[in-house]
């Protein structure tokens, strides 16, 4: 399925990115960017198209590095998601438009793909504590209708959407705090933030 999949990343401002990724010495904003940047470049080869919504211009200027467009859109999580969706449901009415949270630093190509492979209808993918969701899949043409925050793993499930569950630990692998980054780097961190957390010691 992955090669007509269609993908929405927000992200934030940077300086109000990962305010609860506190540590003596972690750059937060820096931070933020790298996993990003990761997230982004390890769905790329997994879906046909990947589109980042986010206003703020030094996120802009890396992903035109990458070849990824980017759009600015509207404040709030579910609100960039739908933003997203619309301009990606108008270019293609059939196709799965999915949403993927942009704080996935270990992500790994093959899991996204593995995950993809499994997808039949509307579905997610939860988080590690089984709560949140990091990936949020249409159905070929239909709505998409995120619920992310807190318990949205619940909200999608009670919204028809079926849960992926498989061993794809890097998918599910979102990092919000210190420890979850610690946690992350278990898995293997893309580069960029490999080589952001490497001087303070992560």
């Amino acid at each position: 399925m992955g090669a007509d999949v269609d993908l929405v990343v927000p992200v934030k401002t940077l300086d109000r990115a990962k305010t609860r990724l506190v540590g003596a010495r972690l750059d937060r904003p820096a931070l933020a960017l790298a996993f990003a940047l990761d997230t982004i470049s390890a769905a790329l080869p997994a879906v046909r198209r990947v589109l980042a919504v986010t206003s703020d211009p030094s996120v802009v200027a890396e992903l035109r590095a990458l070849g990824v467009e980017s759009i600015p859109g509207p404040e709030g999580l579910n609100e960039s998601l739908r933003f997203g969706f619309d301009l990606l449901r108008s270019r293609d009415p059939a196709s799965v438009v999915g949403a993927l949270q942009a704080d996935l630093p270990a992500l790994r190509t093959p899991d996204l793909v593995a995950a993809l492979a499994t997808v039949s209808g509307r579905s997610f993918c939860p988080d590690r504590q089984g709560t949140g969701t990091t990936l949020l899949l249409s159905a070929p043409g239909g709505d998409l209708a995120p619920a992310f925050g807190v318990g949205s793993a619940g909200a999608h499930t009670a919204s028809g959407a079926t849960p992926l569950l498989g061993p794809w630990p890097s998918l599910r692998h979102d990092v919000d705090t210190a420890e979850d980054l610690r946690l992350a780097a278990d898995l293997g961190l893309g580069p960029r933030t490999a080589a952001t957390v490497t001087p303070v010691g992560c």
